[in-house]
Parts: structure tokens; sequence; C-alpha cells
């Protein structure tokens, strides 16, 4: 009687090299996650009178008190989720998925280059990241099965349907911000896919692979 992997991997017998590509993607994308919620709560504990539920997380990149911790964070951000999704390529070989990695750390990385004061170009790295992320979160569920799996979509659907309540509340229909308002609908495209590389970086730490399925 056989039973299923939690993880998808290839068929022939795996190497030390690709064990250790899946301990050290865990590891930066844990740090990732785990890092960046703590780099913007600092952040926003170093402004005096910061709006949670008025302001955008942006902010925190433009005063003078956080925005060297805030920009230089999502810096980290964007070369550690590239650097996880392409020793996480080199184990699944998918390169949409890969794509999507880039493309999210692409975000990030210009979000930090460009602070919200630059205008349009820090607006469109913003939502770069904000959508990648989203996108990679449910991407990455086609590499896994059960629990995993279902807390990736459900972190990346979550992240995407904030992601269009924004977007329309910014478009002048402010209701759509809710009792959260602008500040709190922002954090819920954020915190669950920040929540969600702290778990599956966890889960590739902890869940050791198999050559094949038994």
């Amino acid at each position: 009687m056989t039973r299923a992997t939690t993880y998808t991997e290839p068929t022939e017998t795996l190497s030390l090299t690709k064990y250790d590509d899946r301990t050290v993607a865990g590891l930066l994308l844990f740090v990732l996650g785990a890092g960046f919620m703590t780099a913007m709560m600092l952040a926003a504990a170093l402004v005096p009178g910061y709006d949670f539920r008025g302001g955008a997380i942006s902010d925190l990149g433009v005063s003078s008190e956080s925005a060297l911790l805030f920009n230089g964070s999502l810096l980290v951000v964007g070369v550690l989720n590239l650097a996880g999704g392409y020793l996480l390529y080199r184990r699944h070989r998918k390169p949409w998925l890969l794509a999507i990695y880039a493309l999210a750390s692409v975000g990030a990385v210009g979000t930090g280059l460009f602070p919200l004061d630059t205008g349009d170009v820090h607006s469109l790295f913003a939502l770069l990241a904000f959508l990648f992320f989203n996108l990679e979160a449910i991407g990455t569920a086609t590499l896994l099965r059960g629990a995993m799996r279902a807390i990736s979509v459900l972190a990346g659907v979550l992240g995407i349907v904030f992601l269009v309540l924004m977007a329309i509340g910014d478009g002048g229909n402010t209701a759509a911000f809710g009792p959260i308002g602008h500040g709190g609908t922002e954090r819920m495209i954020v915190y669950p896919v920040m929540l969600w590389l702290v778990a599956f970086g966890g889960y590739l730490l902890g869940d050791t692979p198999t050559p094949t399925d038994k």
C-alpha cells in the first residue's frame, strides 16, 4: 500500500546538493517573512503618531525616523525571495514559478529604491510586489499537498482580494476599505503572505524529503 509524500519530489535519488537547496531555501524564506514583519513593526514604532488605520505602509519609507530601516528591509526581502525562489527552482524546474518569484522580488527592490515620495514609479513597483508575492503563494501550492497547500492558496487569494479592495478604495470608493481603513486593507495584502513565507520556510526546514514515494 502506498502513501503520498507531502512535497512533490523528483523521482531520482536526491543528492546532498538538492537537500541543501531545500534547507537553505526554507531558511531564506523564513528569515524573509519573520524579518520583514519585525522591520515593519519596528519602523512603525519609530514614527511618532503613525496612523495604522489611515496611513500607508510606504509612509514608513519616507519618514526620517524609519526610512533607512524600512527601505533597507525591502531590498533584503527582494534578494532573499529571489535566492529562495531560485533554490526551489533547482528542484521543481518550473520556469513560470521562478518568474513569479523574480517579479515579486523586483517589486520589493523597486519599492525600496523608489520610496512613496517618488510618485508613480513607487506605485508601480508596490503593485508588482503586492500582486506577485500573493501569486507566489498560489503558484507554490502546485508543489505541495495537504494542509500546506491549502494554506498557500488561502494566503494568496486573501491578499489578492484585499488588493482589489484597495484598488477600488484608492479609485474613490473609500467604502471598500471598510472599518479597517486604507492602512488595514494594505496590511491584509501583506501580512497573510508574509506569515505564509514563515510557515512555508519552516515547512521546508522541518519536513525531510524522501527520494521516492513509498
